[in-house]
């Protein structure tokens, strides 16, 4: 009889889209499921990226046997950079996601430290007390694969990303008799990608994008900018053909789009007839019907290449009248007041812009309703936990299951941090570890916290106020009033005398105060309260305040 228990613990991608990562561990084996990145939502003020903490990893190094990635998008592969140097373990993918892999390393400096490992799909290899198979799932990516984890206590299945596309452009479908003959075996737990919960129906092919991108150029006066992620092999490939039809020849523009197409085309996943790529110099002497340009800014990034050229600041492409601008790509929830500025911008210039309300230009790439409930039926797994969504996906996706005959107590709908234990006869939350956010701030990771975060919301809401006291070395007194300088306060022409009158309330609160003789943190404390309440009654504000003491 099996005594040992299935610990599953998702460090990243419940209750948020991003920053997917999953822990399986049985005694003294541990493996890692993904390494994924979050783009900051509008209130991380000054974050570049978000990424799972992996404390509990760190503190259990001793048991990973490796990170398994089941595809190549930054949600599934940006941490690895700032994971890989604390944990240095084998890293297993497929093909083309091992080289997307590479590509982010090599950014970052660290390619040759890292052992990364291809997988073919179908094949099996084993981390300790897991043997481990790749199968081909369809998704917006080749090389894209599910797991079936062969564990002590059962078989567990990981769909990765997915879904059911009989046409897919590139890459193959996904594996649904492979999936028939595991529901037949018995399958302990199914993981499931829950992204697209909310949507009735079955998920469009992404063939219906490359006959409307076909339509598009074809029918563009002057130059086609098609934007979108730089991973979606199968996109930039519909454009190529496109671009091949209509005699248009193609350009790169910004640097992790070129590097990404580079590597796709030496791998042999991107089919680049000769002289149609072309270096982005040679644009400025073609006509302009016979130019095709492929770039990132989807998601309104501020330092991509199409947010520059709509705020006129790219040095190698400018917007031209004329020019047809296709974003293929859907806003990332919460970025789509940044991206609908960038269109406007865009319009303003005089492109004609055609995004996702106007035309298919994109189709997800995840499974819709029917699609996930296909796959249940298939599997047919004793438990279900709904990973990779937000909470509401994750719930609804846990309904779908009911519905076709998953018993509700063995639907396990789950926060980051929660440890679900699995065997063969049960499956329980049986308590949770520590989890949260790590923030990337330019070249610093994990030193910027919630504090600083609270800072900069209050800075860009209600300003700063510095309150500078000069104190005189010898006695102790104040020397004159106390200035005071405001930054996104308030306009101080107009709030002339409110300032003036903050200044004399300082001096008065300092003089019943030995200045001197008393702490500074006492001082501190007395011209934080005093102006924190003066300007609050005055403005209904409240500014940081920091006060300053000069010795004289």
């Amino acid at each position: 009889m099996i005594r040992g228990k299935l610990r599953v613990i998702a460090l990243g991608g419940l209750s948020e889209i991003g920053k997917n990562m999953v822990a399986m561990e049985y005694e003294n084996d541990m493996i890692v499921i993904d390494a994924g990145l979050m783009f900051p939502q509008e209130e991380m003020l000054g974050i570049d990226l978000v990424i799972p903490d992996i404390t509990y990893l760190l503190e259990n190094r001793k048991k990973i046997r490796g990170i398994v990635i089941t595809h190549g998008h930054e949600d599934h592969i940006g941490a690895l950079p700032y994971v890989l140097p604390q944990l240095n373990v084998p890293v297993y993918s497929t093909r083309l996601t091992r080289g997307l892999i590479q590509v982010k390393l090599k950014e970052r400096k660290l390619s040759k430290e890292a052992d990364l490992r291809e997988v073919a799909t179908g094949d099996e290899f084993t981390l300790g007390k897991f043997k481990i198979e790749f199968f081909p799932v369809c998704h917006s990516i080749p090389d894209a694969a599910g797991l079936i984890i062969h564990t002590p206590v059962g078989i567990v299945v990981h769909s990765g990303d997915f879904k059911l596309d009989y046409t897919p452009v590139s890459g193959k479908p996904t594996d649904l008799s492979r999936l028939a003959q595991l529901g037949a075996q018995g399958v302990l737990l199914l993981l499931s990608d829950s992204t697209y919960a909310e949507l009735p129906g079955y998920t469009i092919s992404e063939k219906v994008v490359g006959e409307t991108l076909d339509h598009i150029i074809a029918d563009a006066p002057g130059r086609v900018i098609v934007t979108t992620f730089s991973s979606l092999i199968s996109r930039i490939q519909q454009v190529i053909d496109a671009a091949v039809k209509y005699q248009r020849r193609v350009f790169i523009v910004g640097r992790s789009m070129s590097n990404t197409v580079r590597m796709a085309m030496e791998l042999g996943y991107l089919r680049v007839p000769d002289d149609v790529m072309g270096r982005i110099e040679e644009v400025r002497g073609m006509p302009p019907n016979k130019v095709v340009l492929i770039t990132t800014g989807s998601q309104g990034e501020p330092t991509s290449a199409l947010v520059r050229m709509a705020n006129r600041d790219h040095r190698q492409v400018h917007i031209q009248r004329g020019d047809t601008i296709i974003l293929s790509a859907t806003p990332i929830p919460g970025n789509e007041a940044v991206v609908n500025r960038t269109v406007d911008k865009l319009f303003k210039q005089g492109a004609q812009v055609v995004y996702s309300k106007l035309a298919q230009v994109h189709v997800h790439g995840h499974g819709s309703q029917e699609e996930l409930k296909l796959l249940l039926n298939l599997v047919k797994p004793r438990y279900f936990m709904p990973f990779h969504g937000e909470y509401r996906h994750l719930s609804l996706h846990g309904k779908l299951a009911q519905s076709v005959g998953v018993p509700k107590e063995n639907i396990f709908v789950l926060e980051d941090g929660d440890i679900l234990e699995v065997s063969p006869q049960s499956a329980k939350v049986s308590g949770k570890v520590s989890v949260g956010n790590v923030y990337v701030d330019g070249l610093n990771v994990g030193d910027i916290d919630d504090v600083v975060l609270r800072n900069r919301r209050m800075l860009s809401k209600d300003g700063i106020v510095v309150a500078i006291i000069a104190i005189n070395r010898q006695t102790g007194k104040i020397v004159g009033r106390p200035d005071i300088v405001t930054r996104g306060f308030v306009d101080t022409r107009k709030f002339k005398d409110m300032i003036e009158e903050s200044r004399d309330l300082l001096a008065k609160t300092l003089d019943h105060t030995s200045a001197g003789n008393a702490e500074w943190s006492f001082i501190n404390n007395k011209v934080r309260d005093a102006l924190d309440k003066f300007y609050y009654e005055r403005t209904k504000r409240r500014p940081m305040i920091l006060p300053f003491m000069i010795k004289v």
